[in-house]
This record gives structure tokens, sequence and C-alpha cells, in this order.
């Protein structure tokens, strides 16, 4: 007889698998700790630290020690009480044993582990341990020093008190397993960033960075006694104060948690702004961001009217007014904590919004009045900005207003593909039209498109969007690209899955692709955050001896490439693509099979952030700094 057809009945109680202990974390890790990849790597570190974080807002450690040991081992220690080790009342197995091996195990569900706390689930230690192929914890506590080593989340036999100890604390060494992680390559410049952090919303912290890595130990310790005010002078480096006065500062305790804040205004259009709940950084804000915009909005507004800034019949400044230039932090403290997802990127209690705006617009009214002369300068930005806000919604209205985007038609000067599927299409932005006439003859023209640009466009960084709006090579690229921009930007009405910036090697074209990369970053984001834009990279040096031709993409190969020839090859220094012939620019820099491409992401947006704001601000002074420092180590200089 014929197999009868399945129709799903033989579903029962033995399809149902139980993944027991750590084992969920182990089958879908990004559930936990967000991705395999870097960031996810990373994450494991920001676990354990975090628990050392919560000591230190209990008021119990003091200094927090974050080591590389090597290229694949991470050691993290606190002089907090140290991890119990007695037996769980529910478990029977040691305290510490539960914590590591159990899911939502931890001092932070309830009695008197902690009041406040960042591991929202208590699953931090366990997450590191599944995820690890070795684990050795170290714990101080009680006189005694107590040891437990893991394997893959398995205890290696019970915890041991192996001798005496002088104070307490507790010390976490692991490596993350290779079969989990695409890659293992710690960020030395990622960690002190995160441990900048840390130092700075904790007072009187200690946060040491040691690496190991090389023969010479790298060592840094942050120690801010300034908290948060200092962390909005730290991230306002490079920027014009638009005022002289202290910066705002308030710190009140209120029913729904602690709350602190500090904010400055700068001579920049540009925002920054950060939240953190309980030290974590929200990097997609949440209710005690919304809490802080809608008491500088209504604030300012209020004082405004009341000393006749803005007149009865006048709108009201909205929040975008408010915030240009803003520079600030908000750092609120709760015991129950409501984030999205384990990686607590956005904060979800409701409660801390009105108690944020509450505290903000009582404090920052004080501080108004406080300072007449200074306010006066704030809210004369605030009315500027709103001045130029209405004047960019007129002029993108006559460019982007519905309809017109699709109905203009594509630049001239684009060499469009022919094929109409986002994801097969790639645009080549090039510089002049020497270089667009050598891609345009050497391209695929089935998937490739080719945009010449003339000379350097606008420096998006210094003008207001109706201006941009105004130059011709942004327009030109904002129509080839489909997604408008600003308000109107829609990224399902991308033309090109990849956008590849393609300049010459020289300085012109390295100056070129910061203006194109200030665009992008400025007013593009969504196409870095979702892996769009790339930089070619286009040979330095065509070698050849006799018929056998090779292409040198850096100075080392080029030397490591002469050497390998027989005889003196000839050399020949690519510094324009327009000097390469269509046949030598396929091969070299647009063949898929053979091209490099570098994609183009912001993993770290806040130093991004600042880079820009140095490179392409209004400010010289911490330029020319920078050009003095860097300066010697700049080779091949064109000039």
């Amino acid at each position: 007889m014929p197999k009868e057809k399945d129709t799903g009945s033989s579903y029962s109680a033995k399809d149902i698998f139980i993944l027991e202990g750590l084992d969920p974390v182990r089958k879908r890790p990004g559930m936990y700790i967000g991705s395999t990849g870097l960031e996810g790597l990373h994450h494991l570190i920001w676990e354990i630290v975090d628990n050392s974080i919560d000591e230190a807002m209990a008021g119990y450690a003091k200094i927090i020690t974050v080591e590389l040991l090597d290229k694949t081992t991470v050691k993290v220690t606190d002089d907090g009480r140290g991890i119990p080790v007695d037996p769980h009342p529910q478990t029977k197995k040691s305290a510490l044993e539960t914590i590591m091996t159990v899911l939502h195990a931890g001092g932070k569900f309830g009695g008197g582990g902690y009041k406040v706390s960042g591991g929202l689930h208590g699953v931090g230690a366990s997450v590191v341990n599944a995820l690890s192929t070795d684990l050795h914890v170290e714990v101080k506590r009680d006189g005694g020093l107590y040891v437990q080593d893991y394997k893959i989340g398995k205890p290696q036999g019970q915890v041991k008190k192996i001798g005496k100890a002088e104070g307490t604390g507790t010390s976490t060494t692991f490596s993350p397993d290779p079969s989990i992680f695409n890659e293992i390559d710690f960020d030395r410049k990622k960690i002190l960033e995160r441990m900048r952090q840390q130092a700075y919303l904790t007072k009187g912290i200690k946060m040491i960075f040691i690496d190991r890595r090389d023969e010479t130990p790298f060592y840094y310790c942050f120690n801010f006694s300034g908290g948060i005010k200092t962390f909005v002078e730290y991230l306002n480096e490079g920027g014009e104060p638009l005022v002289q006065s202290e910066i705002f500062y308030v710190n009140r305790d209120t029913d729904a948690g602690g709350i602190e804040a500090a904010f400055a205004y700068t001579e920049d259009i540009e925002v920054k702004e950060m939240g953190f709940a309980n030290n974590i950084y929200t990097v997609d804000g949440g209710m005690h961001i919304t809490g802080l915009r809608t008491a500088l909005t209504r604030t300012l507004n209020d004082y405004s009217r009341q000393n006749n800034y803005i007149k009865e019949s006048d709108d009201n400044l909205t929040g975008d007014d408010v915030r240009e230039g803003f520079v600030g932090v908000v750092s609120v403290k709760l015991s129950e904590p409501q984030f999205e997802g384990q990686t607590k990127a956005k904060l979800g209690n409701p409660e801390i919004k009105s108690a944020v705006d509450t505290t903000i617009s009582s404090a920052f009214k004080e501080f108004l009045e406080k300072h007449p002369a200074d306010a006066k300068k704030i809210i004369e930005k605030c009315l500027l900005a709103a001045k130029a806000r209405k004047a960019a919604k007129a002029a993108k209205e006559t460019v982007l207003r519905k309809g017109v985007l699709e109905g203009l038609t594509l630049p001239g000067k684009l060499a469009d593909c022919q094929t109409k599927k986002m994801e097969d299409a790639e645009l080549y932005i090039v510089e002049g039209d020497s270089a667009g006439g050598s891609a345009k003859q050497g391209r695929d023209r089935k998937y490739q498109a080719i945009l010449p640009l003339r000379g350097k466009i606008l420096n998006v960084e210094k003008a207001q969007i109706h201006k941009m709006l105004a130059n011709n090579e942004v327009r030109s690229l904002i129509v080839a690209l489909g997604t408008a921009i600003s308000a109107e930007f829609d990224i399902t009405k991308l033309r090109y899955g990849k956008i590849i910036i393609m300049t010459d090697a020289d300085v012109d074209g390295a100056h070129i692709r910061i203006l194109l990369l200030t665009l992008f970053y400025r007013h593009f984001q969504k196409l870095l955050d979702n892996g769009n834009v790339f930089i070619a990279e286009p040979p330095l040096y065509k070698v050849q001896s006799g018929k056998t031709i090779r292409y040198a993409y850096s100075e080392q190969e080029k030397d490591d490439i002469v050497k390998l020839m027989s005889g003196n090859p000839s050399l020949q220094r690519y510094k324009g693509l327009g000097e390469m012939n269509p046949d030598q620019l396929w091969e070299t820099t647009m063949n898929p099979e053979t091209r490099t491409l570098r994609v183009v992401n912001v993993e770290d947006a806040q130093e991004a952030d600042k880079m820009f704001d140095m490179l392409m601000g209004s400010e010289v002074e911490p330029r020319k700094r920078f050009i003095t420092v860097h300066a010697q180590s700049v080779k091949n200089l064109d000039i």
C-alpha cells in the first residue's frame, strides 16, 4: 500500500524536545546575547562586568578590572562581597554553582541581594558559562578562597576551598567557544569605551583595563569624581559651548527610582543624548529619554512665553528645535527595570517617564531663572532652529513633496543598470568624468550603474538641509538612490543593494570619500546599519615583468610582489582611476570575483559622531590638534 500523506496527525508528546540546563543558550545564543558576531562576543564581557557594577552600585565594590590574558581569554575581577558559596535552599548545591549553571538564578529577583541591578534577567553569568569552552571562578569570602571550573557550562567538580584569603571579591576567567562565535577578536577600543561609560556613571569607582595580548602589556585606568557631568564634558570635546555657565545637573530620588541628569548646549546643530538604566546603555532610548525630551520642550516653551521670547500667536518650539546642539546624559536607577530583550536596548518602565519629566522640568526651570543671560542664548538658538526648520520644510516640499521625487527623471550623468532587482543592482559613485568614463566602459551593465560626481560634494556637516538639497551633486545622488531623505526616507524604495564609493587613492580621493561618508552617516544611517554602503579598493600599483602582471593594493603587497618577480619589474603607480583602461578597472576593482570591497558600518556611533564632528565640523582647533598628533604617521602624502 502507498504511504499515507503526512497531515501532521503524528504530532505527539514524543515530538516535544526539552532543552535542559544551559542547552537553550547554546541552541539559540542570539536570544541571549543578540548575535554570534563581534557584538555578541563582547556582550559576554558586559554580562560579567555588569554583575560587578551591581556590586559597585550597592556600595560594596570599589575596583573592577578587565584583563585580556591572551587572544581568547578574558578575566574580570571585582572587590565586592564575593558570590555566596553556601548551599542554596532550592537546588541544594552551592549558590555559586547555581548562579553559574541555572538560568534566571541570581541576587536580582527579590530578597536582600540587590535593590538596583543592571542584570534584569539574572542570566548573565550562566549564559557566559554556557558559551565558553572553559570558565574558572575564584571567590574570596569569609576569609577563604573558593574555586570552581566549568567546561561548556558543565561543572568539573564541586566548589572547593583551596586556602585562606584577605578581603572579598569575585574573579571570572572565561574563553568564548569558537564553535559558537564566528570570530574571536576582542576590540580594545570597544572595551575601553564601555568601561569609560561605567566609570562616569558610578562616582568614585575605579575601572582598570589590562591588555596582555602583546609583549608589552597595555594598562588604562578610569576614575571620575565628577560623574556624568564629566561625561557631558567628554561628549562635548571639540565642540564650542553655547553658554559659559555650569553644566546643568540634577540628582534626585523619586518613588519611581533614582534620577540623575546632566546636559549642556553647544554652537553645533547635532544632538548627542545618551540614556542609561541601572548603568546599562539603552541604545534605543526608552521612557527615560522620552521624559527628558518632554521636560526640555515644555520648560523652554513655558520660559519663552513667560519672558515674551515667543508671542501669544506664535507656534510652540518643537522637540527638534529645543534639542539642536544638545549634549546630555540621563541615568536612572530602578528596582524593577523593564528592558526589551536580554541586550537591554530600550527601557519600557512607564512610571519613569513622568518622574524624569517632573524632576528635570523643576530643576531646569530653576537653572534658567538663575542664569537669565544664558537662558536667553539657549532660547535664541532654539528660535533660530525653528526658523531654519520652517525654511527647510519649505525647501523640502519643493524637492521631495509627494509624487515629485518619483516623477523626477534620473540624473543625466547616471549610467543606470538593466536589472530592476534591488538586491542584484550596484551603484558605483566615482569622482570625475575621466574615472566615470572608464567605469562606464568597464562595468557589467546588467547590474552595475555608474554615477560620476563633479568635484567635491557639499560638506553636509556644516549645512542646513535646505542648502544641502540645493546642491546638484547631492540632489543627483538622492534621486539616484530613490529613498528620498530626512522624514521622507523610505529604505524600501532603495534602487541598489550595494552602494559603492570608488575614489582615487590620493588625498583628494580620501577627502571626497569622507564627504560622502559624512552624508551617509548624517542622513542615510539606515543604509549603513543595513550594510548597503561599501568602499572599493583600487590597486595602488601595477607590477609587470614580461607578460606577467600583478596588482598591489598596499605598499607592503607591492614590495612582496617585487621580491617574488625575477629581474627588475616595471612599476606603475595609479594616482587616479582615470589612468586605468576599462579592462584594468574591471579586473582590479569592479569584477565581483576579484575585487575587494569594504563594508561601511558604524559599530560605535558615539565615537563616529565625535570623529565626524572633529574632522568635518566648524571648530578648527580640534582638527589642528589631530593633524599635529598624526602627521608623522602619514606615508606617501600626495601634495
